[in-house]
């Protein structure tokens, strides 16, 4: 068995278990390693040095603990207050910004090319990070 300390693209660093190098180096591969705070799959071994734990790390560490907790509450207020739309987001944008329906905050989903054209219409519209993106709803409104 070996021990990683890890990290992934948000910067959380958590450490795992592996049966030796070679399951580690499949499973990253494969796209198997998610991290235990945010959920992302793009994970790396982080450096790693004799057990010392330094305050700067303990700092960073309740950083991002409040960070987190921040973004629960971003996404429960999204979910509570917003109509989620899916794939019609640029649809329902549109349509509010031409008065052909009636305004109210949604979120959902779109395409890099709707964006910018939605942009380049003047539709109001901003890209949601996915650390405060709720999870979407089975059941489209």
């Amino acid at each position: 068995m070996i021990r990683y300390d890890l990290r992934c693209a948000n910067g959380d660093e958590f450490d795992a278990w592996f049966g030796s190098m070679a399951d580690y180096d499949k499973q990253a591969e494969a796209g198997l390693i998610e991290c235990p705070h945010c959920g992302s799959t793009h994970v790396e071994k982080a450096p790693m040095a004799p057990a010392v734990r330094s305050s700067r790390k303990k700092e960073a560490q309740r950083e991002r603990a409040v960070q987190m907790a921040m973004a629960a509450k971003v996404r429960e207020h999204i979910s509570k207050n917003f109509d989620y739309v899916g794939d019609k987001f640029a649809d329902e944008a549109r349509k509010m910004h031409s008065g052909e329906s009636e305004e109210r905050a949604i979120w959902g989903e779109t395409t890099p090319e709707e964006a910018r054209a939605l942009e380049d219409e003047g539709v109001p519209a901003s890209p949601l990070p996915a650390e405060l993106a709720p999870v979407p709803q089975k059941k489209l409104n």
